[in-house]
């Protein structure tokens, strides 16, 4: 058994994805012989959140209880550094594979009320390989009694075909970044990216940029979609697009996992609420009891 779990192959054409039974990780992606996404071996663990799902909450959580439909919440702070808790509580569980084919899987798992997130509900989880890459698309049920919020988020690192990032252009397409504070959480500004070195609204060399930004007030096309885009150094370019339900991107070059990790790779996070939102309230998802919500986002290598 690897520390993973049970590992779900589903290929399209040249494409082949694996994802792991333990917190529905995308563990690897690639297109042909070339990654998309920098992965992990499968006894390995994802060091720096890679390719993990983060529910109910995305990025960092700040210390001190919150409250909502009358049940008060205690945050677990696993970075004893800044004193937030990071990337929600399903990252470790196992999740139930609730079916498999060819180019697609689902898995789901049922959140249990903890002091740190004390309400009933379920995540299930769809990757889906076809001519536009991988899709997936999360859908959050509350089967508590009581309304419920949540967040969500993901954390894929986009891959270069370059032994690091320098000499890659990066594109996001925001107007604007949430300011932060010394540990890393909003301090409830919302600030323009116009005239700043955080504008990458148009493509730009990330030499020199060491980036851990939540972009925000996303433009879309047509469909709906924000695109973020990297083209590294060889001319190779992966694109990462959100649907409506994901307002945030969080975009990390990093510049602070160890070495040999370092600027290897681009991570771009869809997420649904900023940093610290369930404490905030900040652009929460509320579900009332029974009631779903469905968000979709998908990567490919041009």
């Amino acid at each position: 058994m690897l520390a993973s779990g049970e590992q779900i192959a589903i290929a399209h054409g040249d494409q082949r994805a694996v994802i792991t039974q333990v917190g529905a990780t995308l563990r690897t992606y690639v297109k042909g012989s070339v990654s998309v996404v920098e992965g992990f071996a499968g006894e390995e663990m994802p060091a720096g959140a890679r390719g993990q799902v983060l529910y109910p909450w995305p990025d960092r959580m700040g210390d001190g209880q919150w409250e909502f439909s009358g049940r008060k919440a205690f945050p677990i702070l696993d970075d004893a550094a800044s004193a937030t808790g990071q990337q929600g509580l399903v990252c470790w569980r196992p999740f139930a594979v609730e079916s498999v084919n060819q180019n697609r899987c689902v898995l789901s798992l049922l959140l249990h009320p903890t002091p740190a997130f004390p309400f009933l509900s379920e995540i299930a989880v769809s990757y889906h390989l076809g001519p536009m890459g991988l899709t997936v698309t999360t859908t959050v049920t509350n089967r508590d009694e009581v309304a419920i919020p949540f967040g969500l988020g993901f954390h894929p690192y986009l891959a270069v075909t370059t032994p690091t990032i320098e000499g890659a252009e990066l594109e996001v397409p925001a107007k604007a970044y949430i300011a932060l504070n010394q540990r890393r959480l909003p301090t409830g500004e919302i600030l323009p990216v116009v005239g700043q070195p955080l504008d990458f609204s148009q493509r730009k060399s990330v030499n020199g940029h060491e980036l851990d930004v939540t972009f925000t007030e996303l433009q879309r096309d047509d469909l709906g979609l924000a695109t973020v885009t990297v083209v590294d150094h060889d001319q190779q370019t992966v694109e990462l697009s959100v649907d409506r339900n994901f307002p945030y991107v969080q975009v990390k070059t990093g510049d602070t996992l160890e070495r040999g990790r370092r600027r290897t790779a681009v991570v771009v996070e869809p997420m649904t609420c900023p940093p610290d939102g369930l404490r905030s309230g900040k652009d929460i998802v509320v579900l009332e009891p029974g009631q779903h919500w469905a968000g979709s986002w998908r990567v490919r290598r041009l």
